[in-house]
Formats: structure tokens, C-alpha cells, sequence
């Protein structure tokens, strides 16, 4: 039985999908942080919402890749958690 991993590393073989797939990275890092972070302060998606004033609702939306949050909102909900917002800009690997 082939495993997820395998699978994308099929995929990715494809440079049609592989250049698709690249292009989300940057939602789905933010996307896998909010939910590191609020998972490491034992916080359920409602009680961010009570401590953010934002409906849970919403907070699934950003989870689940269906809302594109704003730096406005991704600090409200840092602030919500005790926790900083940072944001990097980092070299892109090179490529060979």
C-alpha cells in the first residue's frame, strides 16, 4: 500500500503539478504553524475564538485552506495565543 509521501513523491514528478504544488507552500506553512501553535497551547479552535473575538468558524476556514487570513487577522489570533507573529523571507534553494 502506498503511503501519502509516496504518492506526492509520484506527483511531484509531474513539473506541471510539482510547479502547483509549490506554489501553496507558502498557505500551507502558515496553515500547519496556526494549528502547531494553537495545538502547543492546548487550545481547541473555540476557545481561540472566545480569547479572539473571531468565530470558530472561521478559524476551521484558515485551518482547512478555505480563507486566506490577513497579517491583521494571523496577529490577532498570535495575540491570542501569547505569541509573537513572525514573518521571514528566506532565500529559495538553488536549483541545479
Amino acid at each position: 500500500m502506498k503511503t501519502l509521501n509516496d504518492f506526492l513523491d509520484e506527483q511531484l514528478q509531474d513539473s506541471e503539478f510539482r510547479e502547483e504544488y509549490e506554489k501553496i507552500q507558502p498557505e500551507i506553512e502558515i496553515i500547519k504553524a496556526l494549528v502547531k501553535a494553537r495545538i502547543s497551547q492546548n487550545m481547541t479552535q473555540q476557545e481561540l475564538a472566545e480569547k479572539t473575538g473571531i468565530n470558530q468558524a472561521d478559524i476551521s476556514k484558515i485551518e482547512n485552506g478555505n480563507r486566506n487570513p490577513s497579517l491583521k487577522l494571523l496577529q490577532k489570533l498570535a495575540d491570542g495565543m501569547d505569541m509573537i507573529l513572525k514573518v521571514e523571507f528566506v532565500p529559495k534553494p538553488l536549483k541545479r
